[in-house]
């Protein structure tokens, strides 16, 4: 929960800067989050879910 959440602020966080940069348009925005809320809907939020919760583990193993 504690990531999810995380990745949520952040992916937030980016599309308000892109935004208000330019960079992209309210209109394909907003396209762009009913995408993710559909996909989120779907039989393939499972499959998502883990690959990015691996990719969370993988970087969180990583020493320096």
């Amino acid at each position: 929960m504690a990531i999810s959440l995380s990745v949520v602020l952040l992916l937030a966080i980016v599309l308000v800067v892109l935004i208000r940069s330019g960079s992209i348009k309210p209109g394909p925005a907003i396209v762009a989050m009913l995408f993710g809320f559909f996909l989120a809907s779907t039989g393939m939020a499972p499959s998502i879910n883990r690959f990015l919760d691996s990719i969370a583990k993988t970087i969180n193993q990583i020493t320096f």
